[in-house]
């Protein structure tokens, strides 16, 4: 029960911060390129380009309506190690029976294997513009996930997660929670890039 309340306070921060994040979009402010896993979230806006589905065509007629958690299923793909740098697809399926969209960042956190909250600090990588991904019932999307395993700083070790919660763009109140085993040191740092077509880059 106090590892549930744990999660669940801290998804309600995210939230939070997400739909604030989201709020300063729409008024026209921006956000640094360095925001914790507090604040990232989505930033669909009116400027959105067309939504693409999974084989990369224009969804024309009706936009699909966003994808919210319960549509979805998550799982970290394979990991690509080298030279103290990590990389790693996360997936997100559309399980339900209708198409949903998808469209921006996730939000993450991180737990241990006692069920504490991580230090999670996502920030998204900037070289990649984000698109609107349309998800027939059963197809992915994904963001690519990176950290170090090199202490860097003040550390002298990488605290170890077990559990990764994830806030699928523009969600507010509710997540998704999957195993994650890694250590991302630099104060657990993950860089994201916008969720695209398909379940690797």
């Amino acid at each position: 029960m106090q590892r549930f309340e744990h999660i669940r306070r801290s998804a309600s921060l995210l939230a939070l911060s997400a739909g604030m994040l989201v709020a300063s979009v729409a008024c026209g402010t921006s956000t640094p390129a360095g925001t914790a896993a507090s604040s990232v979230a989505a930033t669909g806006s009116s400027s959105e380009p067309p939504p693409l589905n999974v084989s990369g065509a224009a969804v024309t007629g009706a936009t699909a309506s966003r994808c919210h958690s319960a549509d979805l299923s998550a799982r970290v793909g394979a990991l690509d190690a080298g030279a103290g740098q990590r990389n790693a697809p996360l997936v997100l399926t559309n399980v339900s029976s209708r198409s949903c969209r998808l469209y921006g960042y996730v939000g993450l956190i991180m737990i241990d294997a006692r069920g504490d909250v991580l230090r999670t600090r996502t920030r998204r990588n900037g070289s990649a513009h984000p698109q609107g991904v349309t998800l027939r019932p059963g197809a992915s999307a994904h963001a690519t996930l990176h950290w170090t395993v090199v202490t860097a700083g003040h550390e002298t070790r990488c605290p170890q997660s077990a559990r990764l919660i994830i806030l699928p763009p523009d969600e507010v109140g509710t997540h998704l929670e999957i195993p994650f085993t890694a250590a991302p040191c630099d104060d657990g740092r993950i860089d994201v890039t916008p969720v695209a077509a398909g379940t690797h880059g």
